[in-house]
């Protein structure tokens, strides 16, 4: 079994932006031209997150919607007190969603539903440059 790690990265805007990087995941495991497997995406840091959702533009907006009703900016955070740097709630947004997901894949594709693409979402205050890491396993 191979196992292969690759490593992308990409600017965002923060504000739990939702960006789309199912092409350049795809791309990656089809340079590779593995058949069966499963790969893991992954973002480094503790202010963003990957998941899946259909990527439209109601959701793209539903989504920061929802979390800033869920985890509030003007909330408190412990994190702020220490840090001063305001961005409290984008470690609590991040730990909730999760930094990393798991998809299988089989004839060489990703098995994702026909309106499922993977999502990175930065919930930092601030634009940053983001690294995600692709692993591939699989034969």
């Amino acid at each position: 079994m191979a196992i292969i790690t690759e490593r992308f990265s990409l600017s965002t805007n923060g504000g739990s932006e939702v960006v789309d990087i199912t092409g350049e995941v795809t791309k990656i495991l089809g340079r590779h031209k593995l058949k069966e497997g499963s790969l893991l995406v992954f973002v480094v840091g503790s202010t963003a997150s990957v998941t899946t959702t259909e990527f439209e533009p109601g959701l793209r907006r539903d989504i920061p919607e929802v979390l800033s009703k869920l985890i509030p900016e003007q909330f408190r955070y412990h994190h702020d007190d220490t840090w001063g740097d305001g961005n409290g709630h984008s470690h609590v947004r991040a730990s909730l969603m999760g930094p990393s997901l798991t998809i299988p894949f089989s004839r060489g594709e990703l098995l994702l539903g026909t309106w499922q693409q993977i999502i990175l979402v930065d919930h930092d205050n601030r634009p940053r440059d983001r690294t995600i890491i692709v692993q591939l396993s699989g034969e």
